[in-house]
């Protein structure tokens, strides 16, 4: 036999196997169905879209007709006067949300882990996952009603006790740590769901060993907890990283005010404004693009980083 026909066998070998495991397993790739055609018809297809930045979309003439100006729209984005404020507000955001918020839901995980008691252990859980169902027009409202300057709680107190109103809602200083505990109080409990999935599936025994060897509650978190859910750790630090230029959209835009504009400016929030208020589609589309290849970029160099350090990747 030649080599082509043993390609040629190899090749019908390789498409047998595949049609055996899929009729072999067909009731699992049904249930990812639904998920598949998600993101078939809301990701991949929507990308026919990203040709409007390099045009000047005229919605009259369409895609096909619109004029094609290049990377005019890029030019006209890295040249703005807002690029590098917008920037540095995406990236300091983003920032504090790493360090602050991320590393909450691990801690939260472990301490939840160490319950004993299961009633209280679910009452809980159910109150540090509460948060998360309340939508942001809810938890701005409840910031505003807590600390704004004529009806916010905070300032009736001092009025009472006679000392000076703080503006905390329109002052720029306290703009980026307002998201930053907001954002800590709606999403660090729904967030240690992942990692208290991936500490039930540490095995028993390796906690008994540890207790028969005389290890403390610490050591055990410390030395076999921790490191039974890394791999968790680092594939949602990649995925996060990969999202840094992107900000909730419609947190910052119910927090935004003209005299927090310097620190609330975000591409999300300019986006909106360029391609939703002034109908300058293109432009909306232009920033969308420059976050995806960033976050592309930022997605790949970290998982080759977290793969040199000897620890398995996102792929």
């Amino acid at each position: 036999m030649n080599g082509h026909g043993v390609e040629t066998q190899k090749l019908s070998s390789k498409s047998n196997d595949f049609l055996n495991k899929l009729i072999r397993y067909r009731y699992i790739y049904l249930l990812l169905l639904p998920g598949f055609l998600f993101l078939i018809i809301f990701k991949f297809i929507p990308m026919w879209g990203l040709i409007l930045s390099f045009q000047e979309y005229n919605p009259f003439q369409g895609i096909l007709g619109s004029e094609w100006i290049g990377f005019k729209n890029f030019t006209d984005l890295f040249t703005s006067e807002q690029f590098y404020m917008m920037f540095r507000n995406t990236l300091i955001i983003n920032i504090l949300s790493l360090v602050f918020y991320f590393p909450l839901p691990i801690i939260l995980a472990l301490m939840l882990n160490e319950v004993r008691h299961e009633i209280f252990k679910r009452v809980n859980q159910s109150i540090v996952y509460l948060p998360h169902f309340l939508s942001w027009v809810v938890v701005v409202s409840m910031t505003y009603f807590m600390l704004s300057a004529d009806v916010g709680v905070l300032n009736k107190l001092l009025n009472q006790w006679e000392m000076d109103q703080v503006a905390l809602m329109s002052d720029p200083k306290f703009f980026w740590i307002l998201l930053t505990l907001q954002s800590i109080w709606k999403d660090a409990g729904w967030g240690t769901i992942i990692f208290l999935a991936a500490i039930a599936g540490v095995d028993p025994q390796r906690y008994e060993a540890a207790v028969m060897d005389g290890a403390s509650r610490l050591r055990q978190i410390w030395h076999i907890t921790l490191p039974a859910i890394r791999p968790t750790i680092v594939i949602l630090l990649i995925l996060r990283l990969g999202s840094m230029m992107d900000v909730g959209f419609e947190q910052v835009l119910l927090m935004y005010s003209p005299v927090v504009r310097e620190v609330a400016e975000v591409f999300d929030t300019y986006a909106y404004t360029q391609g939703i208020l002034r109908g300058q589609i293109s432009v909306g589309v232009t920033v969308g693009m420059f976050k995806g290849v960033v976050g592309l970029i930022l997605v790949v160099a970290s998982n080759r980083i977290v793969k040199r350090l000897g620890y398995e990747g996102l792929y």
